[in-house]
């Protein structure tokens, strides 16, 4: 019996999450897994009432779960980074989740590429620090303190910034930081990843030829990695890696980013596959509380109309019962998913007329058929 906490959160995060708990059933209904859930309401709307955004409550809840799956997180009402940093990214630091993994890979004619090579890639993200640490601040005027408290749960830091500028401009600043024990045990985890799954090479993004301090370090640390692990690395800037995913992504089979550059690169590997909503992703503490996650945000202008893509969420759960210890579940997932895309069931922003629905329920019914 796992224990599962679900959030399914704004917008299109309750219709996907319903979909891929609808898999869950379903593989219930046939096979040996069983699971408790728990949902926990947390969002927007708690927020709009109460102002509440993740409470010490919500985390003694899901630090006895095996796992959490989570819908999406964002609503117009709400400013810009507010639930974002107070829910999504909290979850991330509180539980240590310093691992995030996006798999992207080609699903037959429905890539963005003129290219027809299959390509399946393994992004593995550091996910707890860089320039997603909420280090940041304005100086007005040209002048002033900010002091600086980061929490993670491998340190606590605190940095007293003094400004002075030859002007009375206002200057706005986000500080970046990389610990060598974050970079270590991120590259310990992307080696032995890449020798569980038989990657002999991995593909290292950054930009170490302008931030030389931050991404320097990064770089000692995977050679040295690499070394003990006998695995083979490439260093990739973060614009020449934009260039070869759109060129000639059947090159990379592991890319391991910072945290920033990841983000921003997953996203562009979710489209290339034909579509954000077909993309999913773990947030994994090895010794910890892991959440899975459908990789788009909300669509609020699709909430609520029975059109927003569930492959997402319904990957996210194979990629959940991957990690939880069955993988054969996880092939299913997939095969169902291949089914469904290749009978053209597919909603309409990969160009098909399917509704939300329909697509959980062709994944549902093949899995009760094998």
């Amino acid at each position: 019996m796992f224990k599962v906490a679900v959030i399914p959160g704004d917008g299109i995060g309750p219709e996907v999450v319903s979909e891929g708990l609808k898999i869950l059933d379903a593989l219930e209904e046939t096979t040996s897994l069983r699971t408790r859930r728990t949902q926990l309401d947390v969002g927007s709307s708690r927020f709009l009432r109460s102002g509440e955004l993740l409470t010490e409550e919500d985390l003694s809840i899901l630090i006895k779960q095996d796992a959490i799956f989570f819908g999406s997180i964002g609503d117009p009402r709400v400013p810009t980074g507010i639930l974002e940093k107070g829910i999504l990214l909290a979850i991330r630091t509180r539980l240590d989740q310093f691992v995030n993994l996006r798999p992207i890979r080609s699903w037959g004619d429905y890539s963005r590429l003129k290219n027809d090579k299959p390509f399946n890639i393994t992004f593995l993200r550091e996910n707890t620090e860089d320039f997603y640490m909420g280090a940041g601040g304005i100086f007005e005027g040209g002048k002033g303190r900010v002091p600086l408290k980061i929490k993670r749960a491998l340190y606590d830091l605190e940095m007293d910034l003094n400004a002075l500028s030859s002007n009375q401009d206002d200057y706005a600043f986000e500080i970046g930081v990389l610990s060598r024990k974050g970079i270590e045990r991120f590259a310990d985890y992307v080696m032995s990843h890449a020798k569980r799954t038989g990657q002999e090479r991995v593909s290292v993004v950054d930009k170490a030829n302008v931030c030389t301090n931050l991404y320097g370090l990064w770089r000692d640390v995977f050679r040295d990695r690499a070394k003990r692990n006998s695995i083979d690395l490439e260093f990739v800037f973060v614009d020449s890696m934009a260039m070869a995913l759109i060129r000639n992504p059947e090159h990379f089979g592991m890319i391991a980013t910072p945290n920033m550059f990841g983000d921003i690169l997953t996203d562009l590997g979710a489209e290339i596959q034909g579509s954000l909503g077909l993309s999913a992703s773990g947030n994994i503490n090895p010794f910890g509380v892991p959440m899975f996650e459908p990789v788009h945000g909300s669509a609020p202008d699709i909430a609520g109309r029975n059109r927003a893509n569930p492959i997402g969420a319904i990957l996210a759960v194979k990629l959940m019962l991957e990690h939880l210890g069955m993988p054969n579940l996880g092939n299913m997932i997939e095969d169902g998913v291949e089914h469904t895309i290749e009978k053209g069931i597919v909603t309409p922003d990969l160009g098909g007329t399917s509704t939300t629905f329909e697509v959980g329920d062709s994944v549902a019914e093949f899995l009760r058929s094998v």
